[in-house]
């Protein structure tokens, strides 16, 4: 399959596949991701990726759906959501958490990659990308390995580009970027 990636830098692709709905009204975008830097594949940043609903939506603010396919560049978070100093304890949803922001999201703001947590495992997003193992539909995400996930992906920027890291402040981190594929609609198989 033809990707968007560039080849160019620390690109995580996400490719969305459908909806996992279950009893109860819960519904969510599901996908997979993987990195690549300079368009080598990176070991051990590959996995699933659970957003929001669709069709993708740039141009209205808090309008919780999810964000639009298309190539979002990558900065640190400081804020409720953490790039430097987040919590890694095992209290079920220990704050703060672990965070990257993407940028280039039109009128959407605070658009983040992080953890799904606590009170909603099926998604805690409104547009933002909660990074998970295989989940089936009527499944949670497990909090701990969303934020190990999480952890893996800012570890890894950080290794690529250290100074972007330097400061708690959100700062652009340069050749980084998300680049996400498609705007499926349909449920998947095993959806109720």
């Amino acid at each position: 399959m033809e990707t968007s990636i560039t080849g160019q830098g620390w690109e995580l692709l996400v490719v969305r596949q459908g909806l996992h709905t279950r009893k109860g009204g819960f519904v969510r975008t599901y996908g997979t991701y993987a990195v690549t830097i300079d368009g080598a594949p990176q070991p051990g940043l590959q996995g699933f990726m659970a957003e929001a609903i669709g069709p993708g939506d740039n141009l209205h603010q808090d309008n919780g759906k999810r964000i639009e396919a298309g190539h979002y560049p990558l900065a640190t978070q400081f804020g409720h959501y953490v790039s430097i100093g987040y919590s890694t304890g095992s209290a079920l949803g220990a704050k703060p958490m672990p965070a990257l922001l993407l940028l280039g999201t039109n009128k959407r703001v605070g658009i983040l990659i992080h953890p799904a947590h606590p009170p909603n495992l099926y998604i805690s997003s409104v547009g933002c990308l909660n990074p998970t193992g295989p989940v089936k539909p009527k499944d949670n995400i497990d909090f701990f390995d969303a934020r190990k996930r999480v952890i893996a992906l800012i570890n890894s920027l950080r290794a690529f580009q250290p100074q972007a890291f330097a400061q708690k402040q959100s700062t652009a981190i340069p050749h980084a970027a998300v680049i996400v594929e498609g705007e499926p609609m349909a449920a998947l198989a095993g959806s109720t």
